[in-house]
């Protein structure tokens, strides 16, 4: 199960109605950096109900996670930080062993 935080929630609804288009949002994981893997977020504007993918339905869009990222996903929580002048989604994932010291990418 993947949960979103008030404040992510909002963002998301917010940038899906400020693109003017979109069902909701694709969460996944991609090989990348020096801990590994990484997490991807991207905007869907045709949901396709299929066996590849996970739906976790919100009130406003759906959240889609890719069978194959399901693994590493389940029991994230998603939040919406801003430390001073940055902002951004922030994935706290209860499978993480540990991450990179940029904090781009983690381990499982």
């Amino acid at each position: 199960m993947i949960s979103l935080s008030e404040t992510a929630y909002e963002k998301v609804k917010h940038q899906l109605q400020k693109r003017g288009k979109g069902v909701g949002i694709k969460l996944g994981v991609k090989t990348t950096g020096c801990s590994g893997l990484a997490y991807t977020l991207e905007y869907v504007d045709e949901y396709i109900d299929d066996k590849s993918t996970i739906n976790y339905a919100q009130k406003d869009f759906v959240v889609i996670v890719d069978k194959k990222s399901d693994v590493y996903l389940n029991g994230l929580t998603m939040d919406w930080v801003r430390n001073g002048l940055n902002e951004g989604f922030d994935f706290k994932n209860p499978n993480e062993r540990d991450r990179c010291g940029c904090g781009e990418s983690f381990r499982i």
